[in-house]
């Protein structure tokens, strides 16, 4: 039994990846049952950070293998708007303290491990037409093999346009776009067509024509849904918000 038992240890420590929590189904593949983790919690061989959730002891959990394991259980998760735009590099100021933005399709709760550990705020959103399988323009983060989901900058605009009047001010979201010259217009075009949003669609369009942005000038506007001939008047801390169509 003590033989198998270490074999089993062994086994978890050689697969497990550095930083990588891992849950009780995770364990159960590599055969260790419930009891046999508690025993393992016990010895000091696996430290427990929630129910059902393990790390090895020594070896905290690091933000990319996190949330990796969180999009197993929260449909459509993924790095998205600021965040995403700070992960891409661009970015107007750092905080000290950054809050990760993270963006899914169901209403949730992020866990006190991952948020104790890194300090994030989860939005509920379905701002395009599209599938929480299969996302626009949202891809592991580098192209890398099982890296953590992250927003292309195009969809990163949008998702932050569309909380301004929210709890995104204004002015901050003007700052940002002026450092989206880069961006690829097909791209944005085609998250533009697919919105769901009105205001989004229009302050994406109004503040890319102020700031002058090269992609402004390659779209379209009567390709896009920008809603109904009447203005979208909306008053929020920043004042009131007029977006002509």
């Amino acid at each position: 039994m003590a033989t198998t038992q270490r074999n089993k240890l062994n086994r978890l420590c050689t697969r497990l990846a550095p930083g990588a929590p891992l849950t009780s189904g995770d364990l159960a593949v590599l055969g260790i049952s419930a009891d046999l983790a508690v025993h393992y919690v016990r010895a000091g061989w696996l430290q427990r950070l929630a129910r059902g959730v393990y790390c090895r002891p020594n070896d905290p959990p690091t933000l990319h293998p996190s949330l990796v394991l969180l999009q197993r259980s929260f449909e459509g998760l993924h790095v998205g708007g600021k965040s995403a735009f700070d992960w891409h590099g661009i970015r107007q100021y750092v905080p000290q303290r950054p809050v990760l933005h993270l963006y899914g399709w169901k209403a949730g709760r992020l866990p006190e491990w991952f948020t104790q550990r890194f300090p994030a705020e989860y939005h509920r959103k379905r701002l395009f037409k599209e599938e929480p399988g299969a996302l626009l323009h949202v891809r592991p983060f580098e192209s890398r093999k099982g890296g953590p989901l992250v927003s292309a900058p195009e969809r990163a605009l949008l998702e932050v346009l569309s909380e301004v009047g929210v709890r995104q001010p204004l002015q901050e979201a003007r700052e940002l776009v002026e450092s989206t010259y880069s961006l690829r217009a097909d791209l944005l075009r085609d998250l533009l067509k697919r919105c769901t949003s009105v205001k989004t669609v229009r302050l994406c369009l109004q503040l890319g024509r102020e700031l002058s942005q090269p992609w402004a000038g390659k779209l379209d506007p009567s390709q896009l849904p920008k809603g109904s001939d009447r203005a979208w008047v909306s008053r929020s801390a920043d004042g009131l918000l007029v977006l002509k169509p």
